[in-house]
């Protein structure tokens, strides 16, 4: 509540004059007298009040449901299809396989999975071989990779909603995850 003598906050009149049991003239009188400052907006929200809710229930004409379909299929066509999650499909176990057959910590895969990776960083060979464990192809990998698709693969409890940060390179993740510099060396070599 406002303290004693305050003017009330202009959501407040509104919000009381929406629930007034009598909307009609002499009550926007009334608050047209109480608060001069808020007639515009308490003038707009009568006219709301009393305007009368239009239920047509005759259904469109057959041309104009035809014309509404036919633009809609058109925009439709126009937007841009987004891009299937290559990894939807995958559980725990088949991440922890993942892992096993690229001989990475998981760690590595979920930072992956995550795109937490800058994409032009791993070495195609090593993407080959990722999309071959993934059950995907490096096209759809790459589809996929986009900068809205990160970060969306978990959720999260906290107070603030999670935000994506910045990539990292592949070499970086491999550093992080602890993998041996000679072990590094030949994921990062593009020949085997």
């Amino acid at each position: 509540m406002s303290p004693a003598g305050a003017r009330p906050s202009r959501e407040s009149v509104l919000d009381a004059f929406a629930v007034e049991s009598e909307p009609g003239r002499s009550t926007l009188e009334r608050y047209l007298r109480l608060y001069p400052e808020y007639a515009g907006e308490l003038i707009d929200l009568s006219r709301e009040l009393s305007r009368e809710a239009c239920d047509d229930a005759a259904p469109l004409p057959g041309a104009d449901q035809a014309l509404i379909d036919t633009a809609w299929s058109q925009y439709a066509a126009a937007s841009p299809a987004a891009a299937a999650d290559p990894f939807a499909a995958l559980t725990v176990d088949d991440w922890r396989a993942v892992a096993r057959g690229l001989d990475v910590p998981r760690q590595v895969v979920t930072a992956l999975r995550e795109r937490r990776v800058s994409l032009v960083s791993i070495p195609r060979r090593f993407l080959q071989r990722f999309a071959e464990a993934a059950r995907s192809s490096v096209a759809q990998l790459e589809a996929s990779w986009g900068p809205g698709q990160l970060a969306e693969a978990r959720s999260y409890k906290a107070d603030s909603k999670p935000t994506a940060g910045e990539q990292v390179s592949f070499e970086q993740v491999l550093i992080d995850a602890g993998v041996p510099a000679e072990k590094r060396a030949q994921l990062l070599a593009e020949t085997d």
